[in-house]
Formats: structure tokens, sequence, C-alpha cells
């Protein structure tokens, strides 16, 4: 019986990466570290199981993940040359991201973080030292930025290091280069990179319908934008053109999100997409926009298989660049990139369980 056949690959995409780099030292806490209610001997500091030392940084995993996915991904960003800095060189190489690109600080120190993650509840905690390594305009100086986007299918930006994000933003929208951007958190500069974008990942509103449609009316280059809520799945608000149907009426977006919730299936284990029809939301307040929006359910992972969460957005991120890439529909792309941020749960950090394309 012949194994069956691969997709297409789309090793003729390459997706430039940019963002913060970091180091994190992995260990596992079995029982309670701080004291608490409880019998005695469950009291007081346990030892500490020592995972792994592994690079982290979002834009470094949402480009792990494109590359173990067969798309050309290239780092932009900026290390100290300390053990730390060549570690996660040497790390992103065995992966196949390009690091040509990555400015080398002869001095300073790369920045680290120690994570300790519950055994039981798989809850994080983390003990970040900061190097002050910051990627300046000037450091774009020291690189030719068109050779960077030389052949360049899509641009994303983890929201860091925002004055130099900038510079880069501009040149790869001035050569109509799409750009996905993750806007997790309010940053400086933020807005000045939300208008340069095509995708976003970003939420501050009421509800989260009515923080999709805000960012789009606010945002008018957004072709989407979408939201990951964990282990409940994600939503997406795609816009469409007013012209697709000027009679529709409008619809409460929290009355439509509601009622495609309804349509979920809880004995579905699998990732399954439940589109609306194109309509013209309404929110409150807010304003209205004519789109489809879609609910996505997360993987339901077996409990003995869930080992690590960290990393799962980046995951998520880095599957929907590749469906990008590939030319996926929303209805083909939510339910991949779902199920890409739960494999990467399956493993210990952020990288050790990102796919690879065989899988």
């Amino acid at each position: 019986m012949s194994s069956p056949s691969l997709p297409p690959s789309p090793e003729q995409c390459l997706v430039v990466g940019f963002g913060g780099i970091c180091l994190d030292d992995l260990a596992v806490v079995p029982e309670k570290i701080l004291g608490g209610p409880g019998p005695p001997r469950q009291r007081g500091p346990r030892p500490l199981k020592r995972c792994h030392v592994q690079g982290i940084g979002e834009a470094a995993n949402a480009l792990t993940c494109l590359a173990r996915l067969g798309v050309r991904a290239r780092l932009i960003s900026k290390i100290a040359d300390d053990i730390p800095g060549k570690r996660m060189l040497e790390e992103l190489t065995a992966d196949g991201v390009d690091t040509s690109f990555l400015v080398v600080a002869k001095d300073g120190q790369t920045p680290s973080s120690f994570v300790m993650v519950d055994q039981s509840t798989r809850a994080r905690s983390s003990i970040f030292t900061p190097a002050f390594l910051v990627m300046e305009p000037a450091d774009i100086s020291q690189m030719n930025l068109k050779s960077a986007l030389e052949g360049v299918r899509f641009v994303y930006f983890d929201a860091r290091h925002t004055d130099t994000a900038i510079v880069i933003a501009q040149e790869a929208a001035g050569q109509n280069m799409p750009i996905l951007l993750h806007a997790e958190k309010k940053r400086p500069e933020l807005v000045d990179l939300l208008q340069l974008s095509d995708y976003a990942a970003w939420t501050d509103a009421p509800s989260m319908p009515s923080a999709l449609i805000s960012m789009l009316l606010k945002f008018p280059k957004l072709k989407f934008a979408t939201v990951t809520l964990g282990e409940h799945g994600c939503l997406m608000l795609e816009r469409s053109s007013d012209a697709e149907n000027s009679l529709m009426g409008e619809e409460d977006a929290d009355s439509l999100l509601h009622s495609l919730e309804r349509k979920k299936d809880d004995r579905v284990a699998t990732p399954m997409c439940i589109p609306s029809e194109v309509v013209k939301l309404k929110a409150n307040g807010i304003g209205t926009l004519t789109g489809r929006l879609f609910v996505c359910t997360a993987e339901r992972i077996p409990p003995s298989e869930l080992v690590d969460t960290s990393g799962a957005g980046d995951a998520f991120i880095g599957a929907i660049l590749h469906a990008l890439c590939m030319n996926m529909t929303p209805e083909n792309m939510l339910p991949f990139a779902a199920t890409v941020a739960a494999a990467a749960c399956k493993g210990s950090g952020a990288r050790i369980g990102l796919p690879y394309r065989t899988n």
C-alpha cells in the first residue's frame, strides 16, 4: 500500500521575521515550591527537574515552525557574541532558519529566562534577566535591508523593538510585501506598525467580535484579524467588500458569534472551523463592517499528552504564515493552525513539539 502523498512543497515561499530572541532554562516543578495550606510534608521547597536549555522568542519560534513545515524562513534579530547567543544561533541553523542577517553585538549579554513549569497544572512562572540588548534602527544600516527582503513573500513582526521594526516594515510595504503583525501587547509605536500591516492578531474591546471589528475599522489595510483563545480555539474576522451584497442587513456581532458557537460538536476532538456568511457586522459603540466571522475549535489534547503550552501561540502564527504561503482558505487555514499549535503543546518548551512537514 503506497503512503499518502504530501501536499505541494512551499519551498518557493520565503518569509522574513523580525523580533526579540532569548535563551530559556526550563525546569519542571514536581510539587509545590512554596509553603501554603496542606500537610507539613507538602510545604517548603522541592527539588527541580532540569529539562533543557532552549532558545525562544516569538519571531524565532514562528520561523522555526515555518522551517519545519518546509517554508524558507529568515530571521532578523540581535544577539550577543556570547555562549547563549552562539547556542541560539546553532539551534536556528539546525532547524533550517536563515540567520545570515542576525546582528551580533561584540559587547553586551544575550537575554535569558529561568522558567519553572508546574508538573500537575502546566502553569509557568519565569524569572527574566534582561540584557538591554536592543536592536536599534542604526543596526539596520549595518546590513543591506533590500537584500534581506529580496524574494520575500511575507514579513512577520512580533512587535518588539518597534522603532527598528517600523524601518523594516516601511521598506517591506514599499515593495508591496504583505505583513503579519502579532500585536499581543501594547507597545510604543504599535499603531504605526498596524497601519502598515495586512494581517494581525490583537484584542482590546468590550468583547472579542467587537475587538476584531474595531481593529479592521481602525486599520483599513488589514485583510483579517484573528485572536487565539487557548483551549477554546480561535476567532477570525475577514474583511469583505461592501459591494458583495449591497442589500444585506446588519447583524449584531455578539449574536452571530453565539449562533456559530452553538454549531460546535463536542464529540469531535479535532479542530473544526465554523464560518459565517458574508454579513454586515455591527458592534455597539464601534461601527459596522462587512465580512465573515470564523469560529475554530481547538484540538482536545488528552491530559496524559499535554506537556507545556508555551509557544503554542507562536506555533499558531507560524502555521498561519504557512497557510498564507499555500493560499489556503480560512476554512482550511484555521484548523491547520490549531493542529500545529496542539502539537507544540505535546513537548517541553516552545519548540520541541513543533511538527515537521512529514508529520
